[in-house]
């Protein structure tokens, strides 16, 4: 089985460099890897090309259209039997491609997807972030797992196709922003077989502050609403739960700070807003201790909350305004 590794690449030479470096470590070598260049300003040619006489690898330009249609660019290149996209801050372990080829040899699968995972030298923040993707008391919690909620939709970080499914389907149809879960819906919609090889999984960066975090969670929660209006059927009452947390800590800011100017609440009121309370630490308290020991790292776990209570209130903004500029207003 010959595997094409699709890396669509913008601005990230030295995240390219870290993957590229992992790949020389794999214990399975039956494939290549084409770095597609979307219109960068600063490209990485040198650092890939660099890797040249130690990898089968080819390097392709185009001009900007966003990642969806960068990874096309590149299937349309590719040689191999499954075709396996990779964001560009990820780390490969050793046996990755190994485990992929004994898990589609056994599932027979003709796309599939991986899980992610924090590796030791990522910042605090960055494994802060981890632990709030893949948490089972977030909605990390509801993807890349055994137990994910309804049909599982692999997504582009990590991610395989096979040559048939590319040919009919015509790849990625969206440029960004949950182009991935538009491509599964497509791919499931003419029944290919489609599932999650759990020990598949990939290092995962992610973002390296707060502040991207929220910008990325915040693109995830509007794309959830594009997917609606595309399909919807799609869209589950898990999905609204991150804005059900965040309209209830808008609640709780409001009432609390008033309760504290007045302190004139009516009884059923107060007894309302001192149970969200209630809840809301004991909530702190879950995440505290589950991350503290998932991973072993007292700052990490605090570190954690925050990044769990971003990822959160980030989603659920990103969905209520685009479910009222795209459902409500109809923009």
């Amino acid at each position: 089985m010959f595997f094409s590794i699709v890396i669509p690449l913008y601005n990230r030479p030295q995240e390219i460099t870290e993957l590229l470096e992992s790949m020389l470590l794999q214990s399975y070598r039956d494939f290549e890897i084409i770095v597609v260049e979307d219109g960068s300003t600063i490209p990485a040619k040198e650092a890939v090309l660099s890797f040249a006489d130690r990898l089968n690898i080819s390097y392709v330009e185009k001009p900007n259209e966003g990642q969806g249609f960068a990874r096309n660019y590149g299937f349309e290149r590719a040689k191999g039997d499954y075709f396996i996209v990779f964001d560009s801050d990820i780390i490969v372990p050793p046996d990755y491609l190994l485990k992929v080829h004994a898990g589609l040899e056994s599932m027979k699968f003709d796309a599939f997807g991986g899980p992610d995972a924090a590796h030791a030298s990522f910042t605090a923040i960055q494994k802060a972030i981890s632990y709030s993707m893949t948490s089972p008391f977030t909605t990390g919690g509801i993807r890349g797992n055994k137990k994910h909620v309804g049909q599982f939709h692999p997504r582009s970080f990590n991610m395989g196709i096979s040559r048939r499914v590319w040919e009919e389907t015509g790849g990625f149809k969206l440029a960004r922003r949950s182009e991935d879960i538009e491509f599964s819906v497509r791919m499931i919609a003419k029944g290919f077989r489609v599932g999650l090889l759990p020990e598949a999984f990939v290092y995962h960066k992610r973002r390296t502050s707060f502040k991207q975090f929220f910008k990325q969670t915040y693109g995830f929660g509007k794309g959830r609403i594009d997917i609606y209006k595309l399909f919807p059927g799609e869209l589950k009452p898990v999905h609204a739960l991150p804005t059900v947390f965040t309209l209830g800590i808008a609640f709780l800011v409001v009432f609390n700070l008033i309760n504290f100017l007045t302190d004139e609440y009516i009884i059923a009121l107060n007894y309302i807003v001192n149970l969200g309370n209630n809840l809301l630490a004991l909530y702190v308290i879950l995440l505290a201790v589950h991350a503290c020991i998932t991973t072993r790292d007292i700052r990490v776990a605090l570190l954690a909350i925050i990044a769990s209570f971003t990822q959160l209130i980030a989603y659920g903004s990103g969905f209520i305004v685009q479910y009222w500029n795209r459902v409500v207003v109809g923009k």
